[in-house]
C-alpha cells in the first residue's frame, strides 16, 4: 500500500492488520452521527487495558492500603491515556502507518530493534497479568487451581481464531458486551459496600503524600502502568484502520476526530470501572482494617463477611473473568502489531497467542510451585510497575511522530496537545526515576 514518504524512509509498507484492514464500511453519505456509530469500537478494545486484571492488583492494594487517596491518580492516568490515545489515532490516519511501522520506518535499526524488544518484554508482562487473573478467576468461580488454570488460559487462542473468522465487528461486539457484564458486576457491589461518597469525591483531588511516601508511590506507578498501557499504544494506531474511511484531507480530519471521540468515551468508561475497583477495596477493606490485601483471591474471601452476601464474591469473580477473556483479545492483535510492523514477521495470530501464553506461563508456574498462590498477586503489581518503566519508550516516539509536519502533513498535532503529552512523557520517567532512586538507595 502507497503512502506519501514525505519524513519517512520508505513510502512501501504492508497494512496493518492486514486480514482486517479497512474491513468495516462508513456510510459516507449519511448523517454524522450514523457515521460516528460505524467507527464505535476500537476505543473499547483499547478501553480493555485500562481495565485488564493488573489493574486490579494495583487498585485493591491502594484502595486496602490508603483509602480514597489514590483515586486522583486514577483520574490522571486516565487524562494521560485519553491524550495519548489520540495520539495514536492521528498517527494512524494522518501517516496510514501503525506505532511498530512508523518506528522502523523513522530509525535506524539500531534503535527500531531495541524498541521492537521492550515492546515484545511489555506484552509478555501484560500476558503474565492476563494469565494470573484469568486463572484466578476461573479458580474463585469454579474452583479449578491455578496451576491448572493457566494452562486451560491457553486455550483462549481458540476464542480469538473463531471471532477473526467472524468479522472484526464481532470481536468489537464480544468486548463490549463483556464490557456491559463488567460494569454491571461493580455497580452491584459498590451498591452493597454502601461508600462514604463524600471521601470518594475528595479522593479525586491531588495530595502531595502520593510523591513523597515510597509506597504509595509504588502502587500511585503501579496504576500508571496498568492503566496507560505500552502495548494499547501500537493496537489502538492499529486497529484505527480497519475503518474504511476516505482519503481526502476533509475526510481523514472527520475521520480523526470520530475516532479520538470513540477512544475518549471509552476511557471515561474505563475510569468507572477503574475506580469502582479502588472504591470498593477502600470502603470494603480499608474502612474495616483490612490494609494488607494485594491478592485478588483475597479480597475475593473477605467480600462474603464484610458486604453479607454470597453474590458479591461470585460478581467479583465472573468480573476478572470477563477481564481477563477481552484482555486475551487485545494483547494478541497488539503482539501481532508490533511484530509485523517492527520485524514484517507474519505469523497466525493463534500461534502467535500461544507463543506468547507460554512465555507468561513459566513465571507465573515458577511463582505458584515456589512461593506459593498468595504471592501472584505480587507478582501481578510487579508486571504492572515493568510496564510503566517501558512506556517512555512507545511515547516519546509516539510524541515526536505526530509533533512532525513532514510526517503527519496538515494532521500534524496542536502545539498544546504536542505539549500536553511532552509533559506526560516526563512525568512518567520522573516518577520511574523517583522509583528507581527508592529502590536502590531505600531513601
Amino acid at each position: 500500500m502507497n503512502h506519501t514518504s514525505a519524513g519517512w524512509r520508505t513510502a512501501q509498507h504492508e497494512p496493518s492488520l492486514s486480514e482486517v484492514f479497512r474491513s468495516v464500511a462508513i456510510p459516507m453519505g449519511a448523517s454524522r452521527f450514523r457515521r460516528f456509530l460505524a467507527f464505535i469500537g476500537p476505543g473499547y478494545l483499547v478501553a480493555v487495558g485500562y481495565m485488564d486484571p493488573g489493574n486490579w492488583a494495583t487498585s485493591l492494594a491502594g484502595g486496602a492500603k490508603f483509602g480514597y487517596t489514590l483515586l486522583f491518580v486514577a483520574l490522571l492516568s486516565n487524562i494521560m491515556a485519553m491524550l495519548l490515545q489520540s495520539l495514536c489515532a492521528r498517527l494512524a490516519i494522518a501517516s496510514g502507518r501503525d506505532l511498530a511501522q512508523a518506528c522502523r520506518d523513522a530509525f535506524p535499526r539500531w534503535v527500531s530493534y531495541p524498541l521492537w524488544l521492550l515492546a515484545e518484554a511489555a506484552i509478555i508482562a501484560t500476558d503474565l497479568a492476563e494469565v494470573i487473573g484469568t486463572s484466578i478467576g476461573l479458580n474463585l468461580l469454579f474452583g479449578i487451581p491455578l496451576e491448572i488454570g493457566i494452562f486451560i488460559t491457553a486455550a483462549d487462542a481458540f476464542l480469538i481464531l473463531w471471532l477473526q473468522n467472524r468479522g472484526f465487528r464481532w470481536i468489537e461486539a464480544f468486548v463490549i458486551a463483556m464490557l456491559g457484564l463488567i460494569a454491571a458486576c461493580f455497580a452491584v457491589q459498590i451498591a452493597m459496600a454502601d461508600p462514604d461518597w463524600g471521601a470518594v469525591i475528595r479522593g479525586f483531588a491531588p495530595s502531595v503524600e502520593i510523591a513523597t511516601n515510597p509506597e504509595m508511590l509504588y502502587i500511585a506507578l503501579g496504576i500508571i502502568g496498568a492503566t496507560v498501557m505500552p502495548h494499547n499504544l501500537y493496537l489502538h494506531s492499529g486497529i484505527v484502520q480497519t475503518r474504511a474511511y476516505g482519503q481526502d484531507p476533509a475526510e481523514k480530519r472527520a475521520a480523526l476526530s470520530m475516532a479520538t471521540w470513540d477512544s475518549t468515551i471509552a476511557l471515561m468508561f474505563a475510569l468507572c470501572v477503574n475506580a469502582s475497583i479502588l472504591i470498593l477495596a477502600a470502603a470494603t477493606f480499608h474502612s474495616t482494617g483490612n490494609t494488607e490485601i494485594v491478592e485478588i483471591d483475597q479480597a475475593h474471601a473477605l467480600l462474603t463477611p464484610l458486604l453479607g452476601g454470597s453474590i458479591a464474591p461470585t460478581l467479583f469473580g465472573l468480573a476478572l473473568l470477563c477481564c481477563g477473556l477481552n484482555a486475551t483479545i487485545t494483547a494478541t492483535m497488539s503482539g501481532q502489531i508490533v511484530m509485523e510492523g517492527f520485524i514484517r514477521w507474519r505469523i497466525s495470530p493463534v500461534a502467535r497467542r500461544l507463543i506468547t501464553r507460554v512465555i507468561a506461563i513459566i513465571p507465573a508456574l515458577a511463582v505458584i510451585l515456589i512461593w506459593g498462590a498468595e504471592e501472584t498477586g505480587r507478582l501481578l503489581i510487579l508486571s504492572q510497575v515493568v510496564l510503566s518503566f517501558q512506556l517512555p519508550f512507545a511515547i516519546v516516539p509516539l510524541v515526536m511522530f505526530t509533533a512532525s509536519r513532514t510526517k503527519m502533513g496538515d494532521l500534524v498535532s496542536p502545539r498544546w496537545l504536542t505539549l500536553a503529552c511532552a509533559i506526560v512523557a516526563l512525568t512518567i520517567i520522573g516518577l520511574n526515576a523517583n522509583l528507581l532512586r527508592t529502590v536502590i538507595f531505600g531513601a
